[in-house]
């Protein structure tokens, strides 16, 4: 959470900006639980922070009315001054913030209420029953809706009884100048705990917001993501040019068996990392690992007309990666294969979606790459025909393939003399 932290505090000038956030980083950590869910951590957070942060106006308020001889209205807000501490130390041992929620949020509504009825009314109290709106602006940041519905009927009835007994209350005769002041300071400081509050919140929930846009674009395509996200439905879509390219480590089995299952994981996440970084800079889509087997498309869900050219740029790429470093202290060596064609794409299913290909063209590259050789590179001749002019292949005859009988394939060797790739931007 230091982060998010950080991005709240960095509006503020430094010589407000660094208490606050120390104060910020010690309410977070009372009451805290590792099993806190970032819902409930932001809740307690909030919680302590009201009800901590507004110790000093409350016992300045209890000063301030005690000087002025009403002894009864200094004592209110003083009560709140001493248990409020107690009550969050209570807190911090139980972690109970249901409780403390709850008898804080109860504190807020009755004591100004209490405090404006010693005084002898709204206006000889300077309306100080507004510090209990706060009451259900909390509860609707730290509560469910229902709750903040009783929360602000309390207020209601609050603000009904006051009205009906203010003819029977007695003045306790404070100076004009000294209501008109606090009415100032009532008013000014709730609207300022109250925008604190917001801009906190506000600014918590966009920082998880982000996190949670980021880890669905590390799922979805950014196209694919905003059409769930405004309506629940199956997604497919036909796409008629697209090319498909599996690649796959060569004898992993037997290396998987000669490594524990951290240095197993270790390295395949090295590797694919590399190749994320890749398919990162071309624009493609990654669609998934099965195993030591990492699949990417080109031409979905975006049509893109480069999409076979620059598939083969991207393999050469992984090719160079891969005989230039050692992944796990290992050299590794890949096959890789190739090929285009139309494809249907989508999401599927309830939970734990994801997005995929299916159709021939990506069968046949799939064999591309079991049928292929080591540091190889094979495609179709679908692949071919698009890519001919730019790369160099050679022309490998025939071979047997699982499903589709015989079929011609090459072998990618090089870009051509003089020719560029031209990339999607």
């Amino acid at each position: 959470m230091s982060m998010a932290n950080d991005r709240v505090t960095d509006a503020l000038p430094g010589w407000i900006a660094d208490p606050v956030g120390r104060f910020v980083a010690w309410a977070g950590r009372i009451g805290m639980d590792k099993a806190d869910s970032p819902e409930i951590v932001l809740q307690k957070r909030l919680a302590v922070l009201l009800c901590v942060g507004t110790l000093p106006l409350t016992a300045l308020w209890s000063a301030i009315y005690f000087a002025a001889g009403v002894p009864l209205a200094a004592a209110i807000p003083g009560g709140y001054t001493i248990l409020t501490p107690i009550n969050t130390v209570v807190f911090a041992w139980t972690r109970n913030l249901p409780f403390y929620r709850f008898t804080q949020l109860l504190a807020i509504l009755i004591l100004p209420w209490l405090l404006m009825m010693s005084l002898g009314g709204f206006k000889e109290s300077s309306v100080v029953i507004i510090w209990a709106a706060l009451t259900p602006l909390v509860s609707l940041l730290l509560e469910e809706l229902r709750w903040t519905v009783y929360w602000i009927a309390g207020f209601v009835v609050l603000l009904i009884l006051s009205a009906i007994v203010q003819p029977y209350l007695v003045p306790a005769g404070l100076p004009e100048a000294f209501v008109t002041w606090f009415f100032v300071l009532n008013v000014g400081a709730v609207i300022a705990i109250t925008f604190a509050l917001l801009y906190y919140f506000v600014g918590q929930r966009n920082h998880f917001q982000e996190r949670s846009e980021m880890l669905l674009l590390n799922i979805l395509p950014r196209d694919i993501s905003e059409a769930l996200k405004n309506e629940q439905r199956t997604i497919a879509a036909h796409h008629e040019a697209a090319s498909i390219l599996f690649a796959d480590v060569v004898e992993f089995t037997p290396m998987a068996s000669t490594m524990s299952p951290l240095e197993l994981v270790d390295l395949l996440n090295e590797v694919f990392q590399c190749f994320d970084g890749l398919v990162e800079r071309y624009d493609l889509e990654k669609i998934k690992t099965i195993g030591d087997c990492y699949m990417v498309a080109a031409g979905v869900p975006r049509p893109r007309p480069d999409h076979a050219e620059v598939m083969v740029q991207l393999a050469l790429d992984m090719q160079a990666a891969v005989a230039a470093r050692r992944f796990g202290g290992r050299d590794l060596s890949f096959r890789i294969g190739i090929n285009s064609g139309p494809v249907v794409a989508g999401v599927i299913g309830r939970k734990k979606f994801i997005y995929d290909l299916w159709g021939e063209a990506v069968n046949l590259a799939s064999r591309m790459e079991s049928h292929g050789e080591r540091h190889a590179i094979q495609i179709t001749r679908d692949t071919y025909e698009l890519v001919k002019d730019l790369f160099d292949c050679q022309a490998r005859g025939s071979i047997e393939v699982k499903g589709a009988g015989r079929m011609e394939v090459w072998h990618v060797t090089g870009r051509k003399a003089g020719a560029s790739v031209i990339l999607q931007s």
